[in-house]
């Protein structure tokens, strides 16, 4: 893990605040909201996406509208947590598009996945070609989101 950026100060925390929250805001508004010329924040900006600060810029759809209604989380145990074991499962679980989110984790479960599908068909396709074959895999346990009370990705920063 990296360490915290040094030299963020409190036009780089203020700008960030504004872009993670809605980041088709203008560089001029930001600019008024933060009391800085419109230049001075793209430096900021184009600063904070080199150094890595921003990672992407993106647009958050509605998995329901298109579709794919069913989130699933799927926490894995593997018998061996040794990266040359681990290696096939983690390049499908990412060239996987399916997954929307992959942790290595602690306690019971060495993995845990959250899983867009269109149905529990679709879900067990996806199932099959992760886990499927991989005998390296324990045991892996589904749950099945009824309902979402939240999702974000937002950062607090104070």
């Amino acid at each position: 893990m990296l360490p915290p950026l040094p030299g963020l100060d409190k036009f780089d925390l203020a700008i960030l605040d504004l872009l993670q929250r809605d980041n088709t805001v203008s560089q001029r508004e930001i600019a008024k909201t933060v009391n800085l010329s419109a230049p001075a924040v793209q430096r900021r900006i184009q600063r904070l996406r080199e150094s890595g600060v921003i990672q992407a810029e993106l647009a958050i759809l509605d998995a329901n509208r298109l579709g794919r209604p069913l989130l699933l989380t799927v926490s894995v145990r593997v018998h061996d947590e040794h990266p040359q074991r681990t290696e096939g499962m983690r390049q499908r679980i990412m060239a996987e598009p399916a997954v929307q989110q992959c942790y290595m984790i602690t306690g019971e479960t060495d993995f845990l996945l959250m899983i867009s599908a269109a149905t529990m068909l679709d879900f067990e396709d996806i199932a099959q070609r992760l886990f499927g074959g991989d005998d390296n895999v324990q045991r892996f346990q589904t749950s099945v989101a009824l309902r979402c009370l939240k999702t974000g990705s937002y950062v607090p920063l104070a």
